[in-house]
């Protein structure tokens, strides 16, 4: 298990976050098991590296004091690119909790030879399971499919103790073979007047928005924490 080290966060509100995130550290919260809910910070590089690594439980230095947490909910900039905060939750290795594991699709389907494509209509599935018994992800086989086979929720092998919290039959992935769209060409005429129609792209106007954007998802993070601490408060 990855160790992270925080520290306790006595400012907060939307502009103090944007000078913290300057600064190469990301505000998050930790709350439950009845327990007092904490603002914290971290370092932008070391939360960003666990989670790209797809580390789900970790284990959560705080001034010290060590807990084990669970990554509950990450916030991204309007591009999806950068982390702007961070949700934990404290656990016991033993609870059951609901996570979402990414399902990986291995082999290449006998069917492709025949000219079948492989559609994959989950990138994720929801099941309960232990803390300690994450899996990083479930893997399915896909090589024996042939042309319009289908591999439904129910035909996935969980990891022991697991249980799936989807539609059982629910379509997973399918094989089938894509029928090829005639296009029609476009008339000289038609496409000058598609080009004159188009209209130029506004840089002042691009930067305006992108900053409206970001403004509005921090707004949007220190509302999520304000509701995550009411929220933990209840529990």
């Amino acid at each position: 298990m990855e160790t992270l080290k925080a520290k306790v966060r006595t400012e907060q509100g939307t502009h103090k976050a944007r000078r913290l995130r300057k600064t190469g550290t990301i505000p998050g919260v930790l709350y439950g098991h009845g327990e007092k809910t904490v603002s914290i910070s971290m370092d932008t590089h070391d939360i960003s590296l666990a989670i790209s690594r797809g580390e789900r439980l970790l284990e959560l230095d705080l001034e010290g004091g060590r807990s084990n947490v669970l990554v509950k909910k990450v916030q991204y900039d309007p591009f999806g690119k950068d982390i702007l905060h961070v949700d934990f939750t404290r656990v016991d290795l033993d609870e059951l909790v609901e996570v979402q594991v990414p399902v990986t699709l291995r082999g290449t389907p006998a069917g492709a030879a025949e000219g079948g494509v492989l559609h994959q209509n989950f990138a994720q599935v929801k099941i309960r399971c232990k803390v300690k018994d994450i899996p990083d992800d479930i893997r399915v086989s896909v090589a024996e499919m042939k042309v319009n086979d289908r591999i439904y929720m129910r035909d996935m092998k969980l990891p022991d103790g697991s249980t799936l919290l989807e539609d059982k039959d629910a379509i997973l992935c399918a094989l089938s073979v894509v029928a090829e769209e005639i296009v029609e060409p476009v008339a000289g005429a038609e496409v000058a007047e598609v080009v004159a129609s188009a209209e130029p792209e506004v840089i002042g106007e691009k930067k305006r928005e992108e900053a409206e954007a970001a403004e509005a998802s921090e707004k949007a993070s220190e509302k999520a924490e304000k509701k995550a601490e009411k929220k933990a408060e209840k529990e």
